[in-house]
């Protein structure tokens, strides 16, 4: 049997599934080969880039969740209406967000010691592009059209992957500005395909007043826990870049990088879990069984990368970043397991998100500023720094483990 006629045999979300593998993976390559071509000093700052990028991502995606879930709830020409108006939001709330970047470049440039403010300058230029495809992207997970969804990500990926390498081995400036380039180029191609039918940013579309108060609810609760989430995923490179030099910077970035695979992998679980929670809850039927079934997924992968971190950390770091990165090899399966922790307490906290459950996103609100202060009073090494992040995500999961346990024998009859 060929592939082309197994293919189409699966289904959208098992295609959507293998999509997001491609994607990830091709990201990873991406931060490999630029570590490996530039080396730790020069990698440094492009990671802080590649932060920044996340960071975004993670502001961005109360819109993806937020049109996500609405998509499933509304119809016919309220969700026409609702569109627009999230279109017209992500626009402003980009195009503010870019200004400010590029306002204050200099200013993040000696916060952060980089060797050019350009690329935040033009980071910022490309912000408004990402937060209208959030909202297309929304779309199309709400409508579980996966196959377009899976388009709009490997678009982003590829186009990023070789326009930056092509604009590294031939123009001569700054990596860190070639790189801010392709990033804002790979915004444009991750539009694609956008759906521009019904879609006016500037025509007034209303809503009803009780679906305004439920979309500005979940907007506020899903903007808190993605602030918490970048105080989380981003906040230790953030802090390793202020506290330690270039070269140490760049070897923990390497780090994060190969210890974060789990979460990577985590998130695909979170785009398809989302969609089915909240039309399980619209349909009146159990939905805790999908939340095993991915939890499941995530910590049996958990235990395979931290086993192998453990196992072989030398040859994991020569395989993916070369001899110059050696020196975190100790510190390799201590990552893996917080990130494993976070990853794990993740799939949890988007759970409660989708079924409007509010205390979740304030505990994990409390660990990631607990992450942040132990990191800031505890950093005499890389390893403090590792030894920090696993006490803050061990006792988040733990907590969120207590309140669905709780919430379990809450909801059981009699």
């Amino acid at each position: 049997m060929t592939i082309n006629t197994y293919i189409p045999k699966l289904s959208a979300e098992q295609k959507f599934m293998g999509s997001v593998i491609i994607v990830n993976g091709g990201n990873y390559l991406y931060n490999l080969l630029l570590g490996r071509i530039l080396g730790p000093e020069l990698f440094a700052d492009v990671a802080l880039l590649i932060t920044f990028l996340l960071v975004l991502s993670f502001v961005a995606m109360t819109f993806q969740v937020a049109t996500a879930k609405f998509s499933v709830l509304f119809e016919k020409q309220v969700f026409t209406n609702f569109v627009n108006i999230s279109y017209r939001y992500a626009t402003i709330v980009g195009t503010v967000l870019g200004i400010l970047l590029i306002v204050f470049a200099k200013d993040l440039q000696q916060i952060f010691n980089t060797q050019s403010h350009l690329m935040f300058t033009i980071f910022g230029f490309g912000i408004p592009i990402y937060f209208i495809m959030s909202v297309n992207r929304g779309i199309y997970q709400g409508k579980k059209k996966f196959d377009n969804l899976a388009i709009t990500y490997q678009g982003e990926m590829m186009s990023r992957l070789l326009i930056t390498l092509i604009l590294i081995y031939f123009l001569p400036f700054k990596p860190s500005v070639l790189i801010a380039i392709g990033i804002i180029i790979s915004f444009g191609l991750g539009l694609i395909p956008f759906k521009t039918k019904n879609v006016s940013i500037f025509k007034k579309s209303v809503l009803s007043k009780e679906h305004s108060k439920h979309i500005i609810q979940f907007f506020v609760l899903t903007a808190f826990y993605e602030c918490t989430q970048i105080i989380i995923n981003n906040s230790d490179i953030l802090l390793v870049k202020h506290y330690f030099d270039q070269y140490e910077a760049g070897l923990y970035a390497s780090l994060a990088l190969i210890g974060r695979v789990v979460y990577f992998v985590a998130w695909m679980f979170v785009m398809l879990l989302l969609p089915k929670v909240v039309q399980k809850q619209k349909d009146g039927e159990a939905h805790t069984p999908i939340l095993f079934k991915y939890v499941s997924y995530i910590a049996l992968l958990s235990v395979i990368v931290i086993s192998g971190c453990y196992l072989f950390p030398e040859l994991v770091i020569n395989l993916m970043f070369g001899s110059d990165y050696m020196a975190i090899a100790p510190l390799l399966w201590k990552y893996a397991v917080a990130t494993s922790l976070f990853a794990i307490s993740n799939i949890f906290a988007y759970y409660f998100l989708s079924l409007d459950r509010y205390i979740p996103v304030v505990i994990s609100g409390l660990l990631g500023i607990s992450q942040v202060v132990l990191i800031i009073f505890y950093h005499d090494s890389l390893a403090q720094v590792v030894l920090m992040q696993i006490m803050a995500m061990a006792i988040l999961l733990v907590v969120q483990l207590i309140y669905f346990w709780t919430q379990g024998k809450k909801n059981k009859p009699g």
